[in-house]
């Protein structure tokens, strides 16, 4: 068994070099592919963590009808608490935001004077899920004594369509390009089948079966895909570092937080030798399907 591993793995290795140009050309394409879906990935998970950094900072307030008095006020939590998607509703009084008013201007003997009944009682809202906060603001604005009701849906809005996007255009190129991968894989392997025809016939002759010669063929496109899926994984971090230096020398990271590679490098990783090895055996297979019969 032993042997005949090292003789598939060994031929295979062999073929990989015999067509140099074609199996350069399949790695590139490999390459290609798994670095357009890792980039497209990595902006989509990035993006779903700063949804997450909205959906645990962000919030929106649900002002209180004046004619209410600060317990009937109180009272409308239980009722904003029921609603779905909201994760919590924070009740705050008149004489608590006119404090919070003044810590924020930093200027509070300014507005000394202002008596706390310019303001209305209100709740802070979080919701569980940003991208239904519209469908929640909507239904806290129908709660029977809130008077008002102020969100930031634009920020909101911009990640999640940013994020769809993203999303969409990557599974869109990663189609296209695995597709082109397995066409230049099967052909790489097809190459080698029509170079090897005539060894193939003795060992047909010989008594070999049909997966004894199918195997090194196998063995051929399995390689060249997870030497693509090494290469690119490669490529990634250090496209992805640049990124961040980049934004880093810009400031921009004050604004928008991005997740180290370092927390994405074992998944990533392992996405990519899987896909490779999908891609490489895939067209490998196609190959050998049609050019070597049962």
């Amino acid at each position: 068994m032993f042997a005949n591993l090292w003789y598939h793995v060994k031929e295979g290795v062999r073929s990989i070099f015999t067509h140099g140009l074609m199996s350069f050309a399949s790695v590139c394409m490999i390459v290609a592919c798994l670095l357009i879906m890792g980039s497209f990935s990595l902006l989509a998970v990035n993006i779903n963590g700063m949804l997450g950094q909205l959906e645990d900072e962000n919030e929106f307030l649900a002002y209180v009808e004046e004619s209410l008095d600060s317990g009937q006020a109180m009272s409308l939590q239980a009722k904003l608490s029921e609603i779905p998607n909201v994760a919590s509703a924070t009740y705050i009084s008149k004489e608590e935001a006119l404090e919070e008013f003044k810590a924020e201007q930093g200027y509070s003997e300014l507005f000394s004077d202002i008596p706390a009944e310019t303001l209305r009682d209100r709740y802070s809202i979080h919701v569980s899920d940003i991208q239904l906060m519209s469908d929640t603001v909507e239904e806290v604005r129908g709660v029977e004594g809130i008077a008002e009701v102020r969100a930031a849906m634009e920020i909101a809005e911009g990640f999640v369509m940013l994020r769809n996007v993203a999303s969409a255009i990557a599974v869109i190129l990663v189609a296209m390009l695995v597709l082109i991968s397995v066409f230049i894989i099967a052909n790489t392997i097809k190459l080698a089948t029509f170079t090897r025809r005539e060894e193939i016939a003795i060992m047909k002759m010989c008594g070999a079966t049909n997966w004894f010669i199918r195997w090194p063929f196998l063995v051929e496109g399995i390689l060249l895909g997870i030497c693509g899926g090494l290469v690119a994984y490669v490529a990634q971090w250090g496209v992805y570092g640049l990124i961040g230096k980049a934004m880093a020398e810009s400031g921009i990271l004050d604004i928008i937080t991005m997740i180290p590679f370092q927390n994405l490098n074992a998944m990533l990783l392992t996405i990519f030798l899987l896909v490779g090895f999908v891609i490489g055996g895939g067209g490998s297979a196609l190959a050998i399907r049609k050019f070597l019969k049962v």
